[in-house]
C-alpha cells in the first residue's frame, strides 16, 4: 500500500487532501507536516481525527519521511526550494513549478525561482488535458483549472484575440492565512474584482492555450466553489461537438446540455466539473462557462488524480464524484 506525506496538513488544501486520501483505499498516511501544529496529535486540526493518524511533524521532517507519494500544500516560495525525495511522487499544489519559464516568476509570484533548472522536470497535471507524465507533478490553480476546461479544447476554434475570462470564486481560494481581504467585513455583501491584469494564474492559462488571455478574477462573499464565463468569437468549428468529444470519456467533467445552466450548489464539496456552452445572438460571441470546486477539482481532488495516474490507479479512486443538492 503506497504511503503519503502530506505537507501544510493544516492548511485549506491540506486538509482537503487529508480528506480525501483518508477515504483513498490504497493510500496510508505516514506523515502529517505542519509547522505550526508540529507535536500535536491529530485530533488538534479536528477533533473527529482518531488516533490512527500520526501526530504532526514539522514539513522539512515529513518530507523526509519516506513516503512513496507527498501532497506539498505549501506557499509558492517554500515549495519552491522543495528537493523531492529520490523516487517519490511528488504533487505541488502551489505555483512553484507551474510555469515553464523561470523569468515569470518575479513578475507573476514576486521572487526569483531558487531552482530554476528543475522546472523542466516537473510535468503539469490536468488529467483530462494534460495528463502527468514522470512522478513530479505541478498541479494547476483552482481559475485555471476551470479555465482551461473551458478554452483548451476550443483553442483551434476561436478567434485567440478576443478571449475574454471572466472569474469568480469563493473565499477559500485565498488560503487559510488571515489577511484583510478575506476578512468577513469585506466579504460578506460584497463582491470585488482583484488582482485585475496581474494575476498568477493568467500565464498559467497562456501557457497552456497558446496564447495571451484577458483576465478578471473576483472575490464572491461564499466559502467555496469557482465559476468562469469565458468570452470567445468561434472560428467556424463547432465548438459543441469539440467539448463533447474532448470529455465523452471523462468521469469528471461533465457537459451540460442545452439550456442547462452550471451551479456551485452542485459542484460543491466535489471534484467534479460542470460546463455550458451557450451563443450569444446580439454579437456571435460563444460563452463557455465551466464550474468547479476551488478546494476539489481546483485544488485536493486534482492533487489526488494526478497521484493516482502517477501510481498507475484508476484516477478516480478516491474522489468525490456525487453530490446532492440541499
Amino acid at each position: 500500500m503506497p504511503s503519503v506525506a502530506i505537507l501544510g496538513a493544516s492548511g485549506y488544501a491540506g486538509q482537503e487532501t487529508l480528506d480525501r486520501v483518508l477515504r483513498h483505499p490504497l493510500l496510508e498516511v505516514v506523515a502529517l507536516g505542519s509547522d505550526s501544529l508540529s507535536g500535536e496529535p491529530a485530533s488538534a486540526l479536528d477533533v473527529r481525527l482518531n488516533g490512527s493518524l500520526p501526530p504532526f511533524v514539522p514539513n522539512d521532517e515529513a518530507l523526509a519521511a519516506g513516503a512513496d507519494v507527498v501532497f506539498a500544500c505549501l506557499g509558492n516560495e517554500r515549495a519552491a526550494m522543495l528537493l523531492p525525495p529520490p523516487g517519490a511522487v511528488v504533487v505541488d499544489l502551489s505555483g512553484a513549478h507551474r510555469l515553464h519559464d523561470a523569468d515569470f516568476y518575479p513578475a507573476w509570484y514576486g521572487f526569483e525561482h531558487p531552482r530554476p533548472e528543475t522546472l523542466d522536470a516537473w510535468s503539469y497535471g490536468l488529467p483530462e488535458l494534460f495528463p502527468p507524465g514522470g512522478r513530479l507533478v505541478a498541479n494547476p490553480g483552482c481559475y485555471a483549472t476551470a479555465a482551461l476546461l473551458a478554452l483548451a479544447p476550443l483553442a483551434g476554434a476561436i478567434d485567440p484575440g478576443t478571449v475574454v475570462i471572466d472569474a469568480k470564486s469563493g473565499v477559500s481560494g485565498a488560503g487559510r492565512e488571515l489577511k484583510e481581504s478575506s476578512h468577513a467585513g469585506f466579504v460578506l455583501e460584497n463582491l470585488a474584482p482583484y488582482r485585475v491584469g496581474s494575476h498568477q494564474h493568467a500565464p498559467e492559462i497562456a501557457q497552456a492555450v497558446g496564447f495571451p488571455v484577458c483576465f478578471v478574477p473576483h472575490l464572491l462573499p461564499v466559502r467555496r466553489g469557482l465559476l468562469v464565463t469565458c468570452y470567445v468569437r468561434p472560428a467556424g468549428r463547432d465548438l459543441r461537438a469539440l467539448l463533447e468529444e474532448a470529455y465523452a470519456s471523462s468521469a469528471v467533467v461533465r457537459v451540460l446540455p442545452e439550456n442547462v445552466a452550471p451551479e456551485l450548489a452542485r459542484v460543491q464539496h466535489t471534484d467534479a466539473a460542470e460546463i455550458a456552452l451557450y451563443e450569444d445572438r446580439a454579437t456571435g460571441l460563444a460563452v463557455v462557462v465551466c464550474a468547479l470546486d476551488n478546494l476539489g477539482k481546483g485544488a485536493a481532488g486534482q492533487a489526488l488524480q494526478n497521484a493516482n495516474i502517477a501510481l498507475g490507479l484508476d484516477e478516480t479512486v478516491g474522489l468525490r464524484l456525487a453530490g446532492v443538492l440541499v
